[in-house]
């Protein structure tokens, strides 16, 4: 059967470097903590991706299209379809007194931003910093383990998985509302969200999402805050991500003891 551009899919994956089996990226929250590559604030579990629109590598795109739902394949993907080559001009020696003068302290393993461009430090010697500005993944073939966990048929289903990537809210706090009568969409965020990181922007960019992906059902898309009572044993957002970032340490300094 496979998938057309345009169709939303919902999926599971874990990325790892071919030539060390490390985990790079994965949708499974447990793993993550395992792995010590969990990022608080990041909704875990199956994720959108809307076939033809680059969401993910090509590559792994391509291999979706033939896939079904509840079948799961590794895809391998070579360097130069990932991130690319590793390229020996990328690497640059600063004098480590200029850094000095900028009363900036440099250690090896730094990510140094010049600019917009990252770098990572790989030695200091001689008066001498090397920088490599090559993507850390660069040279390397990745495995993309996926599997298919769903097709969304249902337009409040697909614009609620929308909401849910653009906004990175648990879905079970958004509620989605579709009035086909008046090709018009509420979405309620709760309010404690109203102070997330970059919510204004994020709107903006599910709302564009949105108004292009539905042409024909959609004029107007409204957004709602929701006021409700705290309740004593509800946490905060931010109390959330300090237990959230509390317990991924301890999964770390178990598995390291391990």
């Amino acid at each position: 059967m496979g998938f057309k551009d345009g169709d939303f899919i919902l999926i599971e994956y874990t990325v790892r470097v071919k030539e060390t089996g490390n985990i790079v990226d994965t949708t499974n929250e447990e793993l993550a903590k395992k792995e010590n590559i969990y990022e608080s604030g990041r909704i875990y579990g199956p994720v959108l991706i809307v076939i033809g629109k680059g969401w993910i590598n090509k590559v792994v795109e391509d291999a979706l299209r033939e896939m079904n739902v509840g079948e799961e394949k590794t895809i391998e993907v070579p360097p130069e379809k990932a991130f690319g080559q590793r390229d020996p001009s990328k690497v640059k020696t600063f004098s480590l007194r200029e850094f000095r003068r900028r009363n900036i302290n440099v250690k090896v393993g730094d990510v140094l931003d010049f600019g917009g461009v990252k770098g990572v430090v790989k030695s200091i010697s001689g008066g001498r910093v090397v920088i490599d500005f090559n993507h850390p993944l660069a040279g390397k073939t990745l495995l993309y383990k996926v599997k298919v966990v769903a097709k969304l048929e249902d337009i409040k289903e697909k614009i609620k998985a929308l909401a849910i990537r653009h906004l990175q809210i648990p879905g079970e706090e958004l509620v989605v509302e579709y009035v086909p009568e008046e090709k018009k969409v509420v979405i309620s965020i709760p309010t404690r969200y109203i102070a997330k990181k970059d919510i204004q922007y994020a709107k903006i960019s599910l709302v564009t999402d949105i108004l292009d992906m539905f042409k024909e059902d959609v004029e107007k898309v409204v957004f709602q805050e929701v006021f409700e009572r705290k309740k004593p044993s509800e946490k905060t957002e931010s109390e959330k991500q300090s237990s959230e970032e509390k317990e991924a340490k301890k999964a770390s300094e178990a598995s390291s003891e391990a």
